[in-house]
């Protein structure tokens, strides 16, 4: 057996043997900076699941592209000149060569830099250098740019998927919908995203961000406990996990949210000043889910994978009032130990210029790559890659422990009137949400193989 059987042997093992792991609370830590499990990732995660491309509000022209990637492959976003949104390979049908090399733009065409095969932005072949010399039969039908096989538009954010037997986006979604709704449908118009996404490289895992936003509340009173001593956060929002100051919800179709939550009596709404609530349509959401929204202090949580998102009222100025904002953000995976997070931040679209500048200005200053929340994260993620990748961590098989809350662990039990989906325990000193993204990404990673 060579070196690399026998490291897919061994990766193929640690997955056969970490259900029973996981029913005990435990992951093993190599799943977070082992070559031969990203690259496992890459081919039964990325190139299977739906992944988020962008919201459609970034491309308000026919023409408007932006450059993407899912897992580690290189797309093109792109409103072609007929309207249609698109999700093409970024790669050309005569030598592979990357055909879009700008960030973002308009175009009619795309040209390879090349040989000069030239297309629409609707992906269709439309000029081939020396054609009548050289090219007389070639079928241009068939040698287009190729698109994505499935994509969706659920709310103005656009996902696409991989693989041509892909289950619908809503069946992957499920019942999760209940959540991500109240965060994109307040208004009549919905969210849109203010100014351009903001792009940073960490040394961790992708998975560690992804985890974090499915109710990791046991770390806030600790990393982000400078942002309580100056005053930038409360403790209601972000201080020390118990009983009656947040919710966990998991087991909703493979995805988890965490949320704290204010007194029946309260109005909060995740932080918006009134002349924003005034905007809010409460028709577009059930009378549940508007109650929800209503007491909401913070929302976060994941849509597996790679997709998260964060509700809050936060301030870029103690002598400012909060201000409420949305950022959504993918954990792009460039290697085992290398993220590269993608962060939008997103408004009412009724909401006035003034104060979309204020919300993008909040969000910036906390979740952004010198924000006060961001910095304490990514200055810990690193040495947990660190530790998943260690020769001696493989040796003795260490383990993670993600027991907190688990059975007699803890003290709370499922909420049995909890109007929205999945399981709510009324506590957020649990881990739950955790062992629900490793067990979705368990059966992703072992319900079939792309070799």
């Amino acid at each position: 057996m060579t070196v690399q059987e026998y490291r897919r042997a061994s990766a193929e093992a640690l997955l056969s043997g970490m259900r029973d792991d996981l029913a005990r609370g435990l992951v093993p830590m190599r799943v977070f900076g082992d070559r031969d499990i990203y690259d496992l990732e890459l081919r039964r995660i990325f190139a299977r699941s739906w992944v988020f491309i962008g919201h459609e509000t970034e491309l308000p022209n026919p023409g408007d592209f932006a450059v993407r990637t899912i897992g580690e492959d290189p797309f093109i976003f792109v409103r072609d000149s007929g309207g249609t949104i698109r999700v093409l390979f970024n790669s050309c049908r005569h030598r592979g060569v990357t055909v879009c090399r700008a960030e973002m733009g308009n175009a009619r065409h795309f040209t390879c830099p090349y040989h000069g095969w030239t297309y629409r932005n609707n992906g269709e072949l439309e000029g081939v250098p020396a054609r009548r010399e050289a090219y007389r039969e070639l079928d241009f039908s068939k040698w287009g740019l190729i698109a994505a096989p499935h994509v969706a538009n659920y709310h103005g954010l656009i996902f696409a998927n991989l693989d041509p037997d892909a289950v619908p986006f809503e069946q992957h979604m499920g019942s999760y919908g209940w959540y991500m709704d109240i965060q994109f449908l307040l208004t009549k118009g919905g969210m849109e995203v203010v100014g351009e996404p903001h792009r940073w490289v960490v040394d961790s895992n992708w998975k560690q961000g992804a985890e974090n936003f499915c109710g990791d509340s046991s770390h806030t009173h600790m990393a982000h406990r400078s942002t309580m001593d100056i005053g930038l956060a409360g403790t209601a929002a972000v201080g020390a996990p118990g009983k009656r100051v947040g919710i966990h919800v998991h087991d909703c179709d493979g995805h988890a949210i965490s949320i704290r939550i204010a007194p029946q009596n309260a109005e909060c709404f995740f932080g918006y000043p009134p002349d924003i609530v005034d905007l809010f349509a409460p028709d577009r959401l059930s009378r549940e889910q508007f109650d929800f929204a209503r007491r909401s202090l913070i929302h976060d949580g994941t849509l597996f994978p790679n997709f998260s998102y964060l509700h809050f009222g936060l301030t870029d100025s103690l002598d400012r009032a909060p201000a409420g904002f949305l950022t959504i953000r993918v954990w792009q995976p460039r290697g085992p130990d290398r993220t590269e997070i993608w962060s939008w931040i997103l408004a009412p679209k009724e909401a006035p210029a003034e104060y979309k500048r204020r919300a993008y200005r909040v969000g910036m200053s906390s979740f952004s790559p010198s924000g006060s929340f961001e910095q304490d994260d990514v200055a810990v993620w690193p040495g947990i890659s660190r530790t998943g990748g260690s020769i001696f961590g493989e040796m003795i098989g260490l383990k993670a422990n993600y027991q907190m809350g688990l059975g007699p662990m803890g003290d709370s039990v499922p909420t049995t009137d909890w109007p929205g989906p999945g399981r709510a325990m009324p506590s957020n000193a649990g881990e739950c949400g955790l062992r629900t993204f490793h067990t979705t990404w368990l059966n992703q990673m072992t319900r079939g193989t792309i070799r």
